[in-house]
């Protein structure tokens, strides 16, 4: 029996000096990139065999000398889906719905719509067909912003998915709005009061909320990117719509709690059993998704990152070693400048004892930034050119070569212009107006590139047709 003891208090000291040191580690590696990154603030919470370890670093908004703790909320993003899949599970659980019911049976709105085989495990696993973009699709439509979850979704169940249901793996905000709705639905609760009186309270969350309605004057400050740099971005009314892919502001030391759930091998909120499902690919088109979190097989760890304007999370762990962290920095990295995922991916892989991969190089994404910021005052160049060639410009009104010179720049430029304020901003997941939200600089550029290109190939064809005919002129006529 002596011997045993002895064998668990050495077991635990051992436990208590390796969590210290890895601390050490992380908070020293926090103190020296906090400064060089975009980010003036920071909170984590690490987690070991139940341990939680939360601190804050630097500032809740630049320059306020307000200093970050680990009991200040930070708006956690897309973190929010795995709440939303737990409230699902549990619902579950309680006999409310099936996993693989259609989502019809509980929104009587997708009956005789599109999307009315779609089942709620393919919206949690995001094979629905729904894609990044119809999830995305709500930015800057201030009319769908104002309705409720079940409204929206009533919206949604109209609306074809991309892709053929179950067919392939997209991640999509669609997807967890509807899903909202069916737990609002099921449960005769708002979405946020569900997550409060289900899952804040029973785990002791007291800093967390679902934001709906105007900024929680507790949280942190967001930044956005501003030419190289952050600046302060003070997030206007939350709208109900958005509540279940992204609402949740929480802290730190909530976030280790929250995550002491997941480690915890105990039934709690939810069954062993269920945590188990959610933590498994859950569908052969989602090889490295479960119910709201992403798997990395080869790691062994699962993980979800969140980003609004102006914030950024990543939340991982290791079921088996039963390791845990939480990052939130209070910025969105731009494009190879004002950095922030070296800090919070850094953070993330030390308090896991894992390998840091990224070297912080960014010049391929800050030659792409630079491509696109070059063109504004390009063509403004080009303009002045063009003005003073315009009598080369008048003299290739004259023959065929000429004018095919004259008017193919106007139709590249139009095409310029649908690149710069459509294609491009696709590629991001979303519309040009999803773009000003979190990359304003950028998005700044492009809307500037897609009006000064095609206005320097009408002011050139202006020049061009103006005026009386020229002796030809040896000059280029740009």
């Amino acid at each position: 029996m002596r011997i045993g003891w002895v064998l668990g208090a050495l077991a635990f000291i051992a436990s208590a000096l390796s969590a210290s040191t890895a601390s050490s580690e992380l908070d020293a590696f926090i103190e020296a990139e906090l400064p060089k990154s975009a980010a003036p603030g920071l909170a984590y919470a690490r987690v070991e065999n139940g341990e939680i370890t939360a601190k804050g670093f630097g500032e809740r908004a630049m320059g306020s000398g307000e200093r970050v703790t680990a009991d200040t909320p930070f708006p956690i993003g897309s973190v929010t889906k795995s709440f939303t899949a737990l409230a699902i599970m549990q619902l579950a659980e309680a006999g409310e719905l099936n996993l693989d019911d259609p989502v019809s049976r509980h929104l009587p709105a997708f009956a005789e719509g599109p999307a009315s085989e779609v089942t709620l495990s393919q919206l949690l696993n995001h094979t629905s067909g729904f894609s990044t973009i119809q999830g995305n699709s709500h930015h800057g439509n201030a009319e769908a912003s104002q309705l409720d979850l079940i409204e929206y979704a009533g919206q949604l169940a109209q609306v074809a998915p991309a892709h053929v249901t179950g067919s392939v793996w997209e991640y999509s905000n669609a997807n967890y709005q509807i899903l909202g709705a069916v737990i609002e639905q099921k449960s005769g609760e708002s979405y946020s009061e569900y997550v409060k009186h289900r899952i804040f309270e029973p785990l002791g969350m007291t800093n967390s909320l679902v934001a709906v309605g105007p900024d929680p004057s507790a949280s942190v400050t967001g930044h956005r990117p501003w030419f190289g740099r952050v600046r302060a971005f003070i997030r206007g009314e939350a709208y109900p719509i958005n509540a279940p892919a992204g609402g949740i502001v929480a802290s730190a030391r909530d976030m280790g709690r929250y995550l002491a759930m997941w480690l915890s091998e105990e039934d709690d909120i939810v069954s062993t059993d269920a945590k188990a499902l959610m933590l498994t690919a859950s569908y052969p088109a989602s090889p490295s998704y479960g119910l709201g979190w992403s798997i990395d097989a080869q790691r062994g760890t699962i993980s979800h990152t969140g980003l609004v304007p102006g914030a950024e999370t990543l939340a991982s762990f290791d079921p088996v070693k039963r390791i845990g962290v939480v990052v939130m920095v209070n910025a969105n990295g731009g494009l190879g400048f004002a950095d922030t995922w070296y800090l919070v991916g850094g953070a993330g892989a030390r308090a896991l004892g894992q390998h840091h991969e990224d070297d912080g190089s960014r010049w391929g994404s800050r030659m792409a930034y630079l491509s696109i910021a070059i063109l504004p005052p390009m063509f403004v160049v080009f303009a002045f050119v063009s003005w003073r060639s315009r009598a080369a410009l008048r003299a290739k009104r004259d023959s065929t070569p000429g004018k095919v010179s004259l008017w193919f720049p106007a139709v590249a430029m139009f095409g310029l212009s649908w690149f710069a304020i459509s294609l491009l901003p696709h590629t991001f997941g979303g519309s040009i107006s999803t773009l000003q939200l979190y990359q304003p600089d950028f998005a700044w550029f492009l809307i500037a590139t897609a009006i000064l290109a095609p206005a320097w190939a009408l002011f050139r064809l202006a020049l061009a047709y103006s005026g009386g005919r020229n002796p030809v002129s040896t000059e280029s006529g740009l």
